[in-house]
């Protein structure tokens, strides 16, 4: 049975709190298509259903664009649920770095001792080219510079086209650790798409305070295809070093494109060439030391 530390899961109750993506009429859909099989309660009890035939040492929960309003409320319904259930093991919370309440926010979210970081995606382009991203901004790079001081760290989900100015911010805060969400979103895959994706990707491996998940690489219109992702999968662990990568399983939200077993069964076939050891680090040891859980 394989041994994991799901780096990123979601639980959430658009019955009882306000997700605006869950509860709203006319959201878009979600990249992948169609996101209405998941307009419903996702709880520690259906986790460990999906985790059935995974032996699971630990988990991280990450924010679900719960109400913008009151990014404090969903890190006391986390609570709630972690004395409930003993899931997630620890957290990871939305925080809006532009506002002028960053500050105070940013606080009462790390006196929460299983808030690891926080998220916040930045505003970006719909494609390659235009503007500067939100990552540029002053008011921003105010908010980030919180971050350190609190022993918080940056999750960065982004197009690869802002991957640019990532870098730029990991090499100016060298003491705030940054984790890539979503292996950078490689959502085009042409050769082109793929070549301009490693490019940018490249960028931020460069920068020693920059670790990444391998997560949410489903594609819209497909399910899981093992042949398809090995090569992200890979790549990212070419780029980046097993001593950067973590595996995580983006559920419920990939549910849209497999079964949670289907995924790590095809994460484990990519890396089954590797050493114990270094599977080992992909699966458990990463993420036990990066999100410092004591497990």
């Amino acid at each position: 049975m394989l041994s994991l530390i799901d780096t990123h899961h979601h639980f959430y109750d658009p019955r009882a709190h306000y997700y605006p993506w869950l509860n709203d009429a006319g959201q878009p859909p979600h990249r992948y298509g169609d996101h209405a099989a998941l307009k419903r309660p996702y709880l520690p009890a259906d986790y460990r259903r999906d985790t059935a035939g995974i032996a699971l040492v630990g988990s991280v929960h990450v924010e679900a664009e719960w109400d913008p309003k009151d990014p404090v409320g969903e890190m006391r319904f986390i609570a709630s649920l972690r004395k409930e259930s003993g899931l997630p093991s620890v957290a990871v919370s939305q925080a809006w770095l532009h506002q002028p309440d960053a500050a105070g926010t940013l606080e009462q979210l790390a006196a929460f001792d299983f808030v690891r970081g926080v998220r916040q995606k930045p505003r970006a382009n719909a494609a390659p080219g235009g503007p500067p991203g939100g990552m540029t901004d002053m008011a921003w790079l105010h908010g980030y510079a919180q971050l350190a001081p609190l022993g918080l760290h940056y999750e960065l989900q982004t197009p690869w086209w802002h991957l640019h100015e990532a870098a730029r911010v990991a090499a100016a805060f060298t003491e705030t650790r940054i984790v890539i969400n979503h292996a950078g979103v490689p959502s085009d895959r042409s050769e082109e798409g793929l070549r301009a994706w490693r490019t940018a990707l490249a960028g931020m491996a460069a920068q020693p305070n920059v670790a990444i998940k391998i997560s949410g690489i489903g594609e819209a219109g497909y399910q899981w295809r093992r042949e398809a992702n090995r090569r992200v999968v890979l790549e990212v662990i070419e780029l980046f070093g097993v001593d950067r990568c973590m595996f995580g399983s983006n559920y419920p939200v990939d549910s849209l494109c497999a079964s949670y077993q289907d995924i790590f069964e095809g994460f484990a076939a990519c890396v089954a060439d590797f050493t114990a050891q270094e599977r080992t680090q992909l699966f458990v040891e990463n993420a036990r030391r990066i999100y410092r859980i004591a497990v």
